[in-house]
């Protein structure tokens, strides 16, 4: 079981305060069970290979989030945790030598505590089996296997890690979708694809049941379908209500970016706002609506903030012309202007929508009249801006950074023109390997470390279309 943190708190009020507890997931193995024919089915782009996809890969992202928010479980045995066998694997709840802290929570730690008890294990089973058309003896099979196992099984849809009894969820280890941390209230999704309703199914159950969100059970809200909706015709991503948390930042404490994008619908986006202000949780809401394309998906995939005066981003949608490379020719009829211009309103409460022309003004604004900055703020380009790089390297997460402090984030090491770019605005690249053995030999200290960007491995993780920012659930950072 997760151990009792009495100073737990729900609390975010940026993008990049001080990095104190997050919810992950580390990869199960339903990843390794996608096949090449359902990968896009299941919102995967390619298959994964999952054993270097956990041991070479997300291992690192475990460990170094521990030397930054957990640091007593972590410093001085380094050297025994990577020398451990497979079984005792850090990252993996399943394992021995799990961490099983209190600030980088694993879900599936969360899921087995709260099958513990009889009544929510009978009832949790029972809406799973319904929405996966399991059989009444399955369903029974299932009320009686140990809750720690049972937790397992609900997401990776096997038993004993053998027979397979529903599809896998891949994409829980994008957590930040599963919902969005907003001050000390949690909003809740409504993904747009069938893929997610279990991972969305356990995490309502989490939330509601698991002793470490009790003082905030009032502060959890779910976004409701309009009215009478079951009634509207047609399919499309515009009439059904959907919102995905890659489509939300809590920017400052009292502003909220929502993202309308492939997986997060005009509606869903209403229906948030009202709920927000009808809580009195923030006060602003900035839409931004994005082209409904698989090359962006949610609007973390093409801007994600750095520091207070710096934001990391994908130029050809923050200008309001394409970007021309000197190589392609120009076609004078295009309609890319139009179409692939983000259209950015503001909603204040009480007062009329305001609208900004470019994301790049939309993110001066934030970091000058919400975070304070009196100087100049920075853009770091996808790609350092160079055509094709800059479409290739967000495609693999260039814009996709995860803030463990204001200055210090966590990219991906195969984007090597947007590292250029970094380095161009006065960043230290590190390769994480080198961090966490300087970090363990007291070289560095995380609690003075500034403007830099740690690049981690990315060959398997990359695959699956998400970085850091989307593999990761703040639920608490210090205010800045």
């Amino acid at each position: 079981m997760l151990p009792v943190n009495n100073d737990f708190k729900l609390d975010v009020t940026s993008e990049i305060g001080n990095l104190k507890a997050l919810l992950v997931h580390s990869p199960d193995s339903g990843l390794g069970k996608v096949v090449p024919s359902k990968a896009q089915d299941w919102l995967f782009e390619d298959i994964v290979h999952l054993e270097t996809m956990r041991r070479k890969e997300y291992d690192y992202y475990i460990k170094l989030l521990m030397y930054f928010l957990d640091p007593d479980k972590i410093k001085g045995k380094l050297s025994e945790i990577d020398s451990a066998a497979s079984d005792r694997a850090f990252f993996k709840p399943d394992n021995a030598g799990f961490h099983n802290s209190d600030k980088v929570i694993e879900i599936q730690t969360l899921l087995s505590d709260i099958l513990q008890q009889v009544d929510i294990r009978k009832k949790l089973v029972a809406s799973v089996c319904a929405i996966e058309n399991c059989t009444y003896r399955l369903q029974l099979q299932l009320i009686d296997t140990d809750p720690v196992e049972l937790a397992k099984i609900f997401i990776s849809g096997s038993l004993n890690d053998d027979t397979m009894i529903f599809a896998p969820i891949p994409n829980l280890i994008f957590t930040r979708d599963i919902g969005i941390a907003i001050n000390n209230f949690m909003l809740l999704n409504k993904p747009a694809k069938k893929a997610r309703s279990r991972e969305t199914l356990l995490v309502r159950y989490i939330f509601f049941n698991h002793p470490l969100f009790a003082a905030y059970r009032d502060n959890i809200l779910e976004i409701p379908d309009t009215v009478q909706h079951f009634l509207r015709p047609g399919e499309e991503q515009e009439q059904k209500t959907t919102l995905e948390g890659g489509d939300v930042m809590m920017v400052s404490p009292q502003h909220l970016l929502i993202g309308c994008s492939e997986r997060t619908s005009i509606s869903g986006a209403n229906e948030a706002i009202k709920l927000l202000f009808a809580n009195n949780v923030v006060n602003k809401v900035t839409v931004v609506k994005i082209p409904h394309k698989r090359d962006y998906m949610h609007i973390d995939t093409v801007f994600t903030q750095v520091k207070r005066n710096t934001w990391v981003m994908l130029k050809s949608l923050s200008i309001t012309e394409p970007a021309q490379s000197e190589h392609e020719p120009i076609n004078w009829f295009a309609d890319k202007k139009d179409k692939d211009k983000p259209e950015i309103v503001q909603f204040e409460n009480g007062q009329k929508p305001h609208t900004f022309d470019t994301l790049e003004e939309l993110l001066i604004d934030i970091s000058k009249n919400d975070l304070g900055c009196a100087g100049d703020v920075k853009f770091i380009y996808s790609g350092n801006n160079e055509f094709p790089f800059d479409a290739r390297e967000q495609w693999t997460d260039s814009c996709n950074l995860l803030a463990l402090k204001d200055g210090v984030v966590l990219g991906y090491d195969r984007n090597n023109k947007t590292v250029e770019a970094f380095k161009k605005n006065g960043f230290k690249v590190l390769n994480v390997k080198s961090v966490l053995q300087k970090l363990e030999n007291d070289e560095l200290d995380p609690t003075t470390m500034k403007d830099t960007l740690i690049l981690m491995p990315s060959a398997e993780l990359s695959r699956a279309r998400g970085g850091f920012h989307c593999m990761s659930m703040p639920l608490t950072r210090e205010a800045i």
